[in-house]
């Protein structure tokens, strides 16, 4: 196991942890900067980029604490713990409302879910890290990735060749209907749905490649990573051209792409704190600690508001027209600053576990 933590890292989970609470509470849906939305279907948006961040950093972080373990019985129980424990929290986010009984009706509680998929990609980016070589570890990234681009495009969906287009005969979004029924995100597809599930392992086994470049003896680490980024942005463009660009399906160009982003912007971070020891992010240091206390609280929090009511509205709605609205400021601007608010708020929070050594494990 490594030992000396690498700052960059932190830096870089929790900067993408606050930045998927700023793009997730906005003061109003109605009033967004396009680059705070995500892409209506094909293509990306800095928005995209958040949660395969994070993805891939649980595949460094993967590489950085399960280094040189061997496969154990007990090494299998903790993960499975882990799992667990994110799927029950994904779940509970799901079905949670502030009145009695306390949970909505079955047929209306979403099953998928952001820490729902956290907690699956965590154990198979897990197990397979533990079990294979990096050089294996390549080859399974090369077959899911290959593997669903041929599913989704060759399979067909009841007879009907398959469209990558938001339809019934999109093989993810088809599954996803047969599969969850009701309880899916949206009525026809779920973006964190069962089959895009397997290309969401490979941006975590892509994290894990970097985790062990990271801890490697390389001495010019962040050159290493400019280069891989690089590369991923280019194949993933490329492959852009057959197999689009999308969140939604978690497409194998998307998988590319964002980690060849990743690649980038952690190689920035790595050679400005590690290389040469410029100190700066320390709030985003402070919230990486405690990333998944702080998004489940944040999503949990911004719920509960949004089901409060204040006259004809929620206490959400209430405090962002009473203390952001203004006419001197457009609603995007408005909408933005609240966003801001709740990101500083929980910035302090990772500051406040941080300064008390309170590091909550899930």
């Amino acid at each position: 196991m490594v030992k000396e933590r690498i700052l960059s890292v932190d830096i870089f989970r929790g900067a993408t942890i606050l930045l998927m609470v700023l793009v997730n509470t906005p003061g109003t849906w109605s009033n967004v900067y396009g680059p705070f939305l995500h892409a209506d279907w094909h293509g990306y948006t800095p928005t995209d980029l958040v949660f395969p961040f994070f993805l891939f950093i649980v595949g460094t972080s993967i590489a950085f604490s399960y280094k040189g373990r061997k496969a154990n019985a007990e090494v299998y129980k903790k993960i499975g713990i882990r799992t667990l424990k994110l799927i029950a929290l994904g779940v509970f986010l799901g079905a949670f409302i502030i009145h009695f009984p306390f949970f909505k009706n079955f047929q209306d509680i979403r099953f998928p879910g952001v820490l729902q998929r956290i907690g699956v990609v965590f154990f198979f980016a897990a197990i397979l890290f533990i079990n294979l070589d990096w050089k294996k570890l390549i080859g399974v990234t090369a077959i899911l990735l290959i593997g669903y681009w041929l599913l989704m495009t060759f399979v067909p969906v009841e007879g009907i060749a398959s469209t990558l287009d938001r339809a019934p005969n999109n093989l993810a979004n088809w599954l996803d209907v047969q599969v969850f029924g009701s309880h899916n995100y949206k009525a026809d597809y779920d973006p964190e749905g069962l089959l895009s599930t397997i290309p969401s392992i490979a941006s975590a086994l892509l994290g894990v490649f970097t985790g062990l470049i990271l801890t490697s003896k390389h001495a010019k680490k962040a050159t290493i990573l400019m280069g891989l980024g690089g590369s991923l942005l280019i194949i993933g463009h490329i492959w852009d051209i057959v197999f689009p660009i999308n969140k939604a399906l978690w497409t194998s160009s998307f998988v590319l792409v964002t980690a060849g982003w990743a690649n980038l912007v952690l190689a920035l971070i790595y050679y400005l704190t590690d290389v040469k020891k410029i100190e700066f992010g320390s709030v985003f240091r402070y919230a990486g600690a405690n990333a998944i206390v702080i998004y489940f609280l944040s999503s949990f929090i911004s719920k509960i508001m949004g089901q409060i009511k204040v006259g004809e509205t929620s206490l959400h709605g209430w405090l962002f027209q009473k203390v952001y609205v203004h006419d001197f400021l457009a609603l995007e601007t408005s909408s933005l600053l609240y966003g801001l608010s709740v990101v500083s708020f929980y910035g302090f929070v990772g500051y406040f576990l941080y300064q008390r050594k309170i590091f909550i494990k899930v």
